[in-house]
């Protein structure tokens, strides 16, 4: 369910500047961060697409904070966001997952107004078998009278986002962006190398036949998920009374995006692995971005129980059950984990 643009698309940075100029929505120095942001997944978008000929395929032999193998391109994606802003003049400090704590803009560089927080690159585990990655960010507005953000500077809850997107690096480089005012597709033109507004308008249907989950941790489900999900697996003859088909492609940037352009739902549910951590992702830089993105393309996103964007974080790297897509589906769903919790 998209809105295409005429047959003469323009780019990313006429965007950014009529969104400043004629709604008023953003200011110069959101625009310059967004464009720079951009720049940085072009870069990362050349590395991804030059496989083992770049010599980045594999594991980094390092962890990162959540004790996950970090990839040879999960770093250089982190390095290449780092060098990329914080130069810049629009940010006051950037944080990743792949860094324990905050990064601090240098002292030789100016600051502004605007936190960065990024998963430099979703779905790492596939690089190596040539499946679709992505990169993930979240831009935030730096607390008055702070000068030097620490990690609670950061941790605000989703709805204090100015600004939100992914780049999904596939067939083609795609960025998807909200400022608050509607989703937007923009398509990498390698010949020009700029970014193309391709879809106006994205618009996620209130109603699917789709859902993506990892089906291999269903006996760890709590009653609700399996619940709801063994309706959908009878089919016609079950209570739903139709057919639903599952996608699933582990990276959480490809299965949003393909919700994003055609409608389905994603989740990744509480279960017995995964219990102490709080969920499997993370809030700050892949729930609260994609929960943006999704809300601002008419769907949903729950923790299971409440909005993911009103939770208020505790930690830089906090965990969070994830549901969003289809409206009427999440509801569905979501209504299962409250009635259970109140029994």
């Amino acid at each position: 369910m998209t809105a295409t643009t005429s047959s003469r698309p323009i780019s990313l940075t006429r965007f950014l500047i009529e969104e400043q100029r004629d709604k008023q929505h953003i200011n110069a120095d959101l625009r310059l961060l967004i464009e720079v942001v951009a720049r940085a997944c072009k870069r990362i978008a050349i590395s991804v697409g030059r496989g083992a000929l770049g010599g980045v395929l594999g594991s980094a032999g390092t962890e990162n904070v959540q004790g996950e193998v970090q990839k040879k391109l999960d770093v250089l994606s982190n390095e290449i966001l780092l060098e990329a802003n914080e130069w810049g003049g629009h940010l006051a400090a950037l944080a990743s997952e792949e860094m324990d704590d905050p990064h601090p803009i240098p002292h030789r560089y100016p600051k502004g107004e605007y936190l960065l927080v990024f998963d430099p690159l979703d779905g790492s585990s596939n690089i190596d078998v040539n499946i679709s990655v992505g990169t993930i960010f979240s831009v935030l507005r730096c607390p008055a009278g702070v000068k030097e953000p620490d990690e609670k500077a950061f941790l605000q809850p989703g709805t204090q986002q100015v600004a939100a997107g992914y780049a999904v690096y596939g067939s083609s480089t795609m960025l998807v962006l909200t400022l608050g005012d509607g989703v937007h597709a923009f398509t990498l033109d390698r010949e020009i190398g700029s970014f193309m507004l391709t879809q106006r308008d994205l618009a996620i249907p209130a109603d699917t036949r789709e859902f993506a989950i990892n089906m291999s941790n269903l006996r760890h489900w709590e009653a609700p998920m399996r619940r709801y999900i063994d309706e959908l697996l009878a089919g016609k003859a079950g209570p739903r009374g139709a057919d639903f088909n599952m996608r699933w492609v582990a990276s959480m940037v490809a299965d949003v995006h393909r919700i994003v352009c055609r409608g389905g739902i994603f989740v990744y549910p509480l279960d017995a692995k995964i219990r102490d951590k709080g969920g499997k992702l993370r809030l700050m830089y892949e729930a609260n971005p994609m929960a943006f993105i999704v809300e601002q393309a008419g769907g949903m996103a729950t923790n299971g129980h409440g909005r993911i964007m009103e939770i208020v974080p505790q930690s830089l790297h906090q965990r969070v059950p994830v549901f969003l897509g289809s409206k009427n589906e999440i509801e569905r769903v979501t209504r299962y984990h409250r009635e259970a919790a109140s029994e």
